[in-house]
C-alpha cells in the first residue's frame, strides 16, 4: 500500500503479513479521496477511523494535513504497527487507540467531521454503525460517515444514506 497524496504522498508502506487485515486498495482509496477533496478542506478536519487495521486511510488523512486523526482497532498487532508508522512518518496529529470499535463509539464524547469504518465484511453488526453514530451525535454538522463494506450489503434504507460507490467486491457507502 502507498500514501497517495499530501506531504507524504508516494511513500510505500509495507505492513506485516501476519496482521488480520484487508487494506483498502490503492485504486479504491484514490477514488475515495477524489470524492472527499471536492467536499472538504482537509486541513480543517477531525477524522475517526474505526477498524483501522494497518491505518491505511488514517495515513492518507494525516498526510493531507487533517487537524486530528483518531485510529481505533482492537488488534494489538495492528495497533503496534500503526504506532510505529505514526512515529516513523511524524504524524503528530494522529492518535492510535487499542479498543473495540463498538465500545469506543459507546464511550465517545466528541464529534468528528469524517468517520470512516472498514469493518470485517463478515461482521454481522456492520449495519448498526450508522444508527449508533448518528444517534450519539458523533458527526459534526455537515460531517460524513463512510462505510466500506462488501458489495452484497445494501445500506440505502438508512434515512441518512447519501450514495454508494462500488469498486469490485468493495463498496463505499456515504451517509450525511
Amino acid at each position: 500500500m502507498r500514501i497517495i497524496g499530501g506531504d507524504k504522498g508516494g511513500i510505500t508502506i509495507q505492513a506485516p503479513t501476519n496482521l488480520p487485515v484487508r487494506p483498502t486498495t490503492d485504486r479504491a482509496k484514490e477514488s475515495l479521496f477524489n470524492i472527499l477533496q471536492n467536499q472538504f478542506n482537509f486541513e480543517d478536519l477531525s477524522v475517526l477511523e474505526l477498524f483501522a487495521g494497518t491505518g491505511n486511510i488514517s495515513y492518507e488523512f494525516a498526510s493531507r494535513g487533517a487537524q486530528r486523526v483518531m485510529s481505533v482497532d482492537k488488534d494489538a498487532g495492528c495497533v503496534m504497527f500503526m504506532k510505529q508508522m505514526v512515529k516513523k512518518l511524524a504524524f503528530n496529529t494522529m492518535e492510535v487507540r487499542k479498543q473495540d470499535a463498538f465500545t469506543y463509539l459507546q464511550q465517545c464524547h466528541e464529534s468528528f467531521h469524517i468517520i470512516f469504518a472498514d469493518a470485517p465484511y463478515a461482521l454481522p453488526r456492520i449495519s448498526e454503525l450508522p444508527s449508533l453514530i448518528f444517534d450519539k451525535g458523533l458527526l459534526l454538522p455537515n460531517g460524513m460517515l463512510i462505510l466500506e463494506h462488501g458489495s452484497l450489503l445494501k445500506m440505502e434504507q438508512h434515512p441518512r444514506f447519501k450514495e454508494s460507490r462500488a469498486y469490485g467486491q468493495s463498496t463505499f457507502t456515504f451517509f450525511m
